[in-house]
């Protein structure tokens, strides 16, 4: 009897032995790789901006062409640039009470009820250190999850230059279309606002007509997936609108309608001149 109850002891003394082990070795490879998942996850985010913009192409490096664009944050209230820490992440603040805004269902088109008081913003250089893209996170609920992703800008803060979702769980083949190279290349050269400066853009139900006088604010909706299209529309109008992004691109227009008003030369009293 004493035998036996040695053996199941000895049993359990292993199996706890080779968990314990399993564990710590388990442990010890999460914390080794967590820095190497961070730095994969930067630099996938970092290529869907990228691809956003235009400016990616297979097998460059991506850190490289990286240093030409600048990570802004932005008030989403006044539209101003703010001073934040470079870890601060924009969707973790959504969820934090202090750093974020509780939406109103009216206002929630998106349908992100939360929304973080500060959003970054990317902005593109070319060779001359000139702003040639704007690059927007946008974000909203589609059918079956919410899609992340980034919309572009040309400098006129109007003209759309791309649109790409990097993450969803939308209906593959359906709602799945918004990873489809031939929709995406739909958007750019649309734009966002109208004569009025009304926010016209606007994803629709079936195909747009070339010829109606707001074709360049439309764009087709994806076949067969008609609540994905409704989702991708509103949370488009969401981020562009007064609600989201809409005073920090009034603040541009403002900056560059500032900038190129001439410049009046000083008339010197004619009095003082001739004395």
């Amino acid at each position: 009897m004493s035998a036996k109850n040695d053996s199941v002891l000895k049993t359990f003394t292993v199996a706890l032995l080779v968990c314990l082990v399993c564990a710590v070795v388990v442990a010890t490879a999460a914390v080794m790789l967590r820095p190497v998942q961070e730095i994969n996850k930067l630099l996938d985010k970092q290529v869907n901006i990228l691809m956003a913009a235009g400016l990616y192409s297979e097998g460059m490096d991506v850190a490289q062409a990286f240093e030409s664009i600048d990570r802004r944050f932005v008030d989403l209230e006044s539209g101003e640039y703010v001073d934040m820490p470079e870890s601060y992440d924009q969707r973790r603040a959504a969820k934090d009470p202090e750093a974020s805004v509780r939406l109103d269902g009216k206002v929630d088109i998106a349908s992100i009820r939360n929304q973080a008081k500060v959003a970054e913003v990317y902005l593109a250089k070319d060779e001359d250190g000139e702003l040639s893209k704007i690059i927007l996170p946008i974000h909203g609920y589609g059918l079956w999850s919410t899609l992340y992703g980034f919309l572009a800008l040309q400098p006129d803060a109007n003209t759309i230059a791309g649109l790409g979702f990097y993450e969803h769980a939308e209906t593959p083949g359906l709602g799945g279309e918004v990873d489809n190279p031939k929709w995406k290349g739909l958007w750019p050269g649309k734009t966002l606002f109208n004569e009025e400066g009304e926010l016209a853009i606007a994803v629709v139900k079936g195909t747009v007509d070339s010829g109606a006088p707001d074709a360049q604010h439309k764009v087709d909706g994806l076949a067969g997936a008609t609540l994905t299209t409704n989702g991708v529309n509103n949370l488009v109008r969401f981020w562009m609108g007064e609600n989201g992004f809409g005073p920090y691109l009034d603040s541009l227009n403002a900056q560059a309608a500032a900038e190129q008003m001439p410049v009046e030369e000083p008339v010197e009293d004619e009095e003082v001149s001739n004395g």
